[in-house]
């Protein structure tokens, strides 16, 4: 399932798959309608409790035993005596032990100052070099992602020729629609979109590894749209009715020109951030009346790429065209078939097919004809051929270029016979090495990096967020965030070609590594470098598009590392089974696992607010800016947006003077799509809020408060990925049945250090996800890349 930046099945977009939408944008909210009363208040005293809860207000029960184990209620909460087996039944995480939700990521901040960690992008990630100005984290983000475009759409230019786009059916579009139809009937390999011109021939040899061209440290603040671009696309979007608060995302996407565009191709509105089909479709109308309509190609060609961007958002780096010819069927285009046709002849989408056996020649047919009969033969004569593939070309790219430089990487190491443990014999002999294993095997990698400095290598550690390097303890020191070192604000110098001055760099937290980012990190690593991968593989996937380290696992073309540490106490030992699809009876003394039943989302938001508030403090001595609140998504009865409500008027009351904010207030920022920052409001200004994440402090600018900020007291479990607290209070709604998957429940459960409580209301759907609910796969293309790449025999 994927964060962010939205994240849940109830949220997910109806084009695609339902899953956790990773993105935590405001094109949600347009998604999916809140139900009434998502901002309920906490119920008041006399409500009624139920009777499986300690009457005592001293401490909740430990949830080991009996349904006991729950959060008491306040104490002038009368508890009836209706529910007594509601525990029990309620196929909660034991029966009748607790089995409550963790929260957070890796790290573990064990200071009130974790309470700010972030949860997505680390807020160091950017930060202007003394005599540049300072940049913003979406800024330097986005800049980044233009020039790593820019320089791999340069690279793949070398290997082929350059795609016509722009006519109709003429041409190399002619013949590259012919291709695609040849592909889908059987009667040619997908490769035949690439036959012309030669592709340049892979590195295979040290010595043939070209120079690279790294972007800079730092990356340069990406141009302001011209003040009377802005003005002009200002008078475009209000003759078409669109909103003018637009005009300067509009300008900023289409650059120059955009207002003309606009009036050409109306549908160009789509690229917007937010924007939604039908809002373009009035805006079309708008502008060209009866010219028109739900077939014209300038549609149907925005609409393909749309749908591509939001299954990226998914975590897909492609989709199956028949996937893509539904996507726009629910979309009310007349003839899907001739829409992707369409697209592909106009260059906006690519097309893929990855080869599968070689096809043996007709005239040795009769030569082998008497093998046919050989066991197994027939079934192989039958496989069906790959899927046909469509993708945009920024992922394309992207994992075209990761998989080379992890080619590279393995074939420019030189092996050396290291000393010590399994990991660190496997580190020294080859050049790129993946790890797995929970919370605690991340010593192991850490212990490697410790012991390849002694031998004086150039080492470094680098985590998914901010709170996963503090969790390192004094090991942490010397560790960065991967935002902050590919952007330069912290780690090694670069060399003259740009590649990092490293031998060994360990990655902690792999999962979370969208294509994008690890191509990016790849490519800044020097011939030689060794690279280590470690993670949780039955955590949530990454908030953005592609599963790298699933894919490199699946692919075996490296060794596999297991670690057999495993996570200690109660807690360890309850999400150990999840992973195994149990959700055990665990014994918690000390009161780690509480489970606490209601009968609907009312309840559960007050329960929720009555545990951050007083039960956890009270009982477990976690105070509540160290407590995080982890559900199943934005909207609903208890999503994210009601509980926040309902815990803001409790913790930190106030008028939200700041656009709805008021400092003090937990928040949630997104930075770029997909990347989660927490923290606290320090104040507000002309320029927008300040915030404090973890040690740095960062502004959110006023244009930008809106769409990309949240408040943060509740998240998502792909919000809350990377980040551990020392207590989690994990929601279950009756509403968030559908959305519970094994990973989702793996990632909440795990995001807890010392104490988890569970708001208990999906009765026995909780089980049956830890048991069946594998999560939505997705589709991506680095595996077969891999294989062909670096193929080695069958273990």
């Amino acid at each position: 399932m994927t964060e962010p930046s939205g994240e849940t099945a109830p949220e997910a977009p109806e084009d695609v798959a339902p899953t956790e939408d990773v993105r935590e944008d405001a094109r949600q909210e347009a998604a999916e309608p809140e139900e009434p009363g998502t901002a309920e208040e906490p119920a008041t005293a006399e409500e009624p409790a139920p009777a499986q809860e300690s009457t005592s207000d001293e401490e909740p029960a430990p949830a080991a035993g009996s349904t006991s184990g729950e959060e008491p209620p306040r104490a002038e909460e009368p508890a009836p005596a209706q529910e007594p087996a509601a525990s029990e039944e309620s196929g909660g995480p034991a029966a009748g032990d607790a089995a409550p939700e963790p929260d957070g990521p890796d790290a573990a901040p064990a200071s009130p100052e974790s309470a700010g960690t972030e949860s997505g992008a680390d807020g160091d990630a950017v930060a202007g070099t003394p005599d540049t100005p300072e940049l913003s984290d979406a800024q330097a983000e986005l800049a980044a992602q233009r020039e790593l475009r820019a320089r791999i759409e340069a690279r793949k230019a070398e290997k082929e020729g350059p795609l016509a786009s722009g006519a109709k059916l003429s041409g190399t579009a002619a013949d590259l629609l012919a291709a695609v139809r040849a592909v889908e009937g059987g009667a040619a390999s997908g490769s035949a979109f690439y036959e012309a011109p030669e592709p340049a021939p892979r590195r295979t040899t040290p010595e043939a590894a070209p120079a690279m061209t790294v972007r800079p440290p730092v990356p340069a603040q990406a141009p302001a749209p011209a003040p009377g671009t802005t003005a002009a696309v200002r008078e475009v979007l209000a003759k078409g009715g669109a909103p003018e608060a637009l005009a300067g995302q509009v300008a900023a996407v289409l650059g120059e020109g955009a207002d003309r565009a606009l009036l050409d191709d109306p549908w160009q509105l789509l690229a917007v951030s937010g924007v939604r089909p039908e809002q373009a479709d009035g805006f079309a109308r708008a502008l060209l009346g009866a010219a028109c309509g739900p077939d014209d190609p300038r549609r149907t060609v925005a609409l393909t790429v749309w749908l591509l961007e939001r299954a990226a958002l998914q975590g897909h780096t492609a989709l199956e065209i028949d996937a893509l010819r539904a996507g726009l069927a629910q979309h009310a285009v007349p003839d899907p078939g001739s829409a992707v046709e369409e697209a592909v002849s106009a260059g906006a989408v690519l097309v893929f097919q990855e080869e599968g056996p070689a096809e043996e020649d007709p005239e040795e047919d009769e030569e082998h004809e008497e093998h046919e009969e050989a066991p197994g033969a027939a079934e192989a004569a039958a496989e069906p051929a790959s899927p046909v593939l469509l993708g945009l070309d920024r992922y394309a790219l992207a994992e075209e270029s990761l998989a080379d430089g992890l080619a590279r990487l393995v074939k420019t190491a030189t092996a050396d016979t290291w000393e010590g443990s399994e990991l660190e014999r496997a580190a020294g002999a080859h050049g790129l090495v993946l790890h797995t294993g929970g919370e605690a095997a991340r010593a192991e990698p850490v212990a490697l990096a410790a012991a390849a400095r002694a031998h004086g290598l150039r080492t470094l550690v680098a985590v998914h967020a901010d709170g996963g390097r503090r969790a390192l303890g004094p090991a942490g020191a010397d560790a960065v965030t991967v935002a902050a070192l590919l952007s330069g604000a912290a780690g090694p110098g670069r060399d003259e070609e740009g590649a990092f001055a490293l031998d060994l760099l360990v990655v902690l937290d792999a999962p979370q590594l969208d294509v994008e980012t690890t191509a990016m990190l790849v490519e800044s690593l020097p011939d030689g470098c060794r690279l280590v991968l470690s993670g949780d593989p039955a955590v949530l996937g990454a908030p953005g598009a592609g599963q790298v380290f699933g894919d490199l696992l699946a692919a075996r073309v490296c060794p596999r590392i297991a670690s057999r540490v495993p996570d200690p106490g109660p807690l360890g030992e309850l999400v150990s089974g999840i992973g195994a699809g149990e959700l055990n009876q665990v014994e918690a003394p000390g009161k780690e696992i509480v489970i606490v039943p209601v009968r609907d989302a009312g309840e559960a938001v007050h329960r929720t607010v009555q545990l951050v508030a007083d039960s956890v403090p009270r009982a477990i001595g976690v105070p509540a800016e160290q407590t995080q609140v982890v559900t199943v998504g934005h909207g609903g009865s208890a999503g994210t947006r009601a509980l926040n409500t309902a815990l803001k008027q409790r913790l930190n009351p106030g008028p939200g003077r700041f656009g709805g904010y008021d400092p003090g207030d937990r928040v949630a920022y997104a930075p770029v799509p997909g990347r989660t920052v927490t923290g606290t409001v320090l104040s507000a200004d002309a320029e927008g809020l300040r915030l404090q994440c973890g040690d740095e402090e960062l502004l959110v600018p006023k244009e930008r408060v809106e769409s990309a900020l949240r408040h943060g007291w509740a998240l998502t479990a792909h919000q809350a990925a990377g980040l551990r607290w020392p207590a989690v209070v994990v929601v279950l709604p009756g509403d968030a049945a559908g959305g519970l998957s094994r990973p989702w429940v793996y990632t909440a459960f795990g995001r807890a250090e010392r104490h988890l409580s569970v708001v208990h209301g999906v009765d026995q759907a909780l089980p049956r996800a830890v048991a069946e609910g594998a999560a939505p796969e997705r589709t991506t293309r680095l595996r077969p890349l891999l294989e062909a790449l670096l193929a080695v025999p069958e273990e």
